[in-house]
């Protein structure tokens, strides 16, 4: 009779030969159903079949996800979520690879995670970061005019980092607007403003590489496609000099784009377009962004206010 454990090397297999999943993925999705199985086999003193699986209670992995919640190891609610993503895909492949359905699965709600807002940085903020690039005089001509412009399309076009890094020499120099692909496959159009042009047109009129059509735009030191992590990296080395959080990151320059359009009389629909969210309800956190700003700018300016 199949245990529990023979079932999970089996669907360790299916992550990683199959389905192409990360290394870092595979691991973490077999700890947390490996924890449950531990769990199973304490609560019922005995070896956890295959058959025992499909029979799983909802009380039993509500008992569970209990247990997880409390001592200390206790999962904070966003990791205790993951957990029960985890033992829900467990479930999917028992049933659809080893027929083996368990339909209480499906009853067990996870813990409600508050959404955290948007965390934008403010213009000054944006603006500080970009300056602050040529302000140190080891780096090469190309690469100031290479990370400013990164950054300014970030900020001007609301991109996310890998959208700004898949731009290819082909694309520059840039036009009035920019065709991008984001999450999904999902294609949107976003205008490109002139300080943007200009950023792109003087790193291209910097690069000391010749580029082919096909290749990416954005390059490193050593001629190699420029990484997210450069991107975040320096950001963070910028930040630490201006004296500026932690929450003053890449994507939250493409916040900012969001919370300055809507600032200026945006409506959500448009600015929903140029994200390229799939629904509006992602796009409407920056609606409470706004409403946070205007009453903290209130609050700092009214005489009356307490």
């Amino acid at each position: 009779m199949t245990s529990g454990r023979q079932a999970l090397v089996a669907w360790h297999d299916h992550l990683e030969y199959e389905r192409r999943a990360s290394p870092r993925t595979v691991r973490a999705y077999g700890d947390n159903v490996l924890a449950y199985l531990n769990f199973l086999e304490r609560h019922r003193g005995e070896t956890v079949t295959l058959v025992a699986l499909g029979a799983i209670t909802a009380a039993e992995l509500r008992a569970y996800l209990a247990f997880r919640r409390t001592g200390e190891d206790a999962l904070a609610p966003r990791s205790l979520s993951q957990s029960l993503s985890s033992i829900r895909a467990f479930h999917r492949f028992l049933d659809q690879r080893l027929d083996t359905p368990n339909p209480n699965i499906a009853l067990v709600r996870g813990p409600r995670l508050k959404v955290g807002l948007p965390r934008p940085v403010t213009e000054d903020q944006a603006h500080g970061l970009i300056n602050e690039i040529g302000a140190d005089p080891d780096r090469d001509d190309w690469e100031v005019a290479r990370d400013e412009a990164v950054l300014t399309l970030l900020w001007g076009c609301g991109l996310r980092i890998s959208e700004g890094l898949s731009l290819l020499r082909r694309d520059a120099p840039l036009g009035e607007t920019l065709r991008i692909t984001g999450k999904g496959g999902k294609t949107r159009i976003v205008p490109v403003l002139d300080a943007v042009r200009e950023a792109i047109d003087a790193y291209v009129a910097a690069l000391p590489f010749v580029l082919s059509p096909d290749e990416p735009l954005f390059r490193a030191r050593r001629g190699g496609p420029l990484s997210p992590r450069h991107v975040q990296a320096s950001v963070q080395l910028l930040r630490g000099r201006l004296g500026l959080s932690d929450r003053v990151t890449p994507h939250a320059l493409r916040h900012a784009f969001a919370t300055h359009l809507l600032g200026a009389g945006a409506d959500l629909r448009s600015i929903q377009d140029l994200l390229g969210h799939a629904s509006l309800s992602t796009t409407q956190r920056y609606t409470e962004v706004d409403a946070a700003g205007l009453m903290a700018a209130y609050a700092r300016a009214h005489p009356h206010y307490e």
